[in-house]
């Protein structure tokens, strides 16, 4: 098993890492270390900085044909925290924070407060109920926003227009100035506009080769449109960024297809003594594991030896109570669905393999060109 699973390169390989990187060269300091030398020498100095999030490309969505433009752009790739998932990365951004320290462990997670195992894009149950919570609240403060608007940096979200005040969005950018977009085009125009003021930090998120990925999978029509999409917007706000400023691209993780024949489904009555969260390439186990683990003929890992994948750092106070007794792990390119999880999606993430850990380091800036 430890041969196909990586752990995440927290040291300065990281996504936290890169984001520690830009506030630091910001503000002065920051809550991790930075990248490693070589990564960090591949970003310019700049006044201001654009962190774009293509959701969903790793490392490996590279080599689509599609993506020639941003492959052309990559300095280096870096890892996605644990789990690689949207919302569990989307919080290392919004506070420069590892997993462990942040406190968002998984994008299906026991919030024991609430009583329920928590979608936490949308803030409802597995079976689609609202959740009243702080979501305001919910993750440390000072966040990355906080701290660099207390040393003068305006941080700018730019998000599509239907983001606005959804649940994730209240959980994510306190503090931070929201700016809605509405088509591919004026989205890559606004994010320049934003950049031209000195003294920013925009992160300009991208959300259709995630979508896509899942829907219809990496050789998908669909999938080429979206990441043709992406190409768009980047090199139209590329074209247009003002001289001081510079480009950082990235993504929250990778994806893998999986096929419906390597699906692995838990049975009914397995259910009963049990909660499950997480991803199903990695389900999170609230309850006994070793003997579901060997009836669905996968491995698996008790928290005890897996709570490193969080990240280094204190321990969340809300951590305990969160983190599963244990994570199922099957084979590369399988799943393991609960009776909760969404069994239409091709694409998947969640795991430790290359394919879902590596995520890209792309840079561009007017200099450059």
């Amino acid at each position: 098993m430890t041969g196909d699973f990586l752990v995440p390169d927290y040291s300065g390989g990281a996504l936290v890492n890169l984001v520690a990187e830009l506030e630091r060269r910001l503000t002065g300091s920051a809550l991790h270390p930075g990248l490693h030398p070589e990564l960090a020498a591949a970003i310019p100095s700049a006044q201001s900085y654009v962190l774009v999030l293509f959701d969903g490309l790793g490392d490996h969505q590279l080599s689509h044909p599609a993506a020639a433009p941003l492959a052309a752009a990559r300095v280096g790739v870096m890892d996605a925290g644990w789990p690689t998932t949207t919302t569990v990365s989307m919080a290392t951004v919004a506070t420069g924070m590892t997993p462990a320290e942040h406190g968002l462990l998984g994008y299906q997670l026991r919030i024991p407060e609430t009583g329920f195992v928590v979608n936490t894009i949308k803030w409802i149950t597995q079976w689609g109920e609202p959740i009243e919570h702080d979501l305001w609240g919910f993750l440390p403060m000072p966040n990355l926003w906080e701290r660099l608007a207390s040393h003068g940096i305006e941080p700018v979200t730019l998000q599509p227009w239907n983001f606005d005040d959804s649940p994730m969005s209240r959980m994510l950018y306190r503090g931070c100035r929201f700016e809605p977009w509405h088509d591919e085009d004026e989205a890559a125009t606004i994010a320049a506009e934003l950049a031209a003021v000195p003294g920013r930090l925009v992160f300009f998120y991208v959300p259709h080769i995630d979508f896509a990925a899942h829907v219809g999978g990496q050789d998908s029509d669909g999938y080429r449109e979206a990441m043709s999409v992406a190409v768009r917007m980047w090199e139209r706000m590329v074209r247009r960024l003002p001289a001081h400023a510079v480009a950082v691209g990235t993504a929250d993780h990778g994806h893998v297809d999986v096929p419906a024949e390597r699906r692995i489904e838990i049975p009914k009555s397995d259910h009963d003594d049990r909660d499950f969260g997480g991803d199903p390439r990695a389900p999170f186990v609230y309850g006994e594991v070793a003997s579901l683990a060997a009836k669905l003929g996968v491995d698996w890992l008790p928290r005890a030896e897996m709570e490193h994948w969080w990240g280094p750092g204190a321990h969340h106070p809300g951590f305990k109570g969160r983190a599963p007794d244990g994570v199922l792990l099957p084979p590369p390119g399988w799943v393991v669905l609960h009776r909760h999880a969404d069994d239409r999606l091709i694409g998947q993430h969640g795991g430790l393999t290359a394919r879902e850990l590596r995520i890209p380091l792309l840079v561009a800036h007017p200099r450059a060109r």
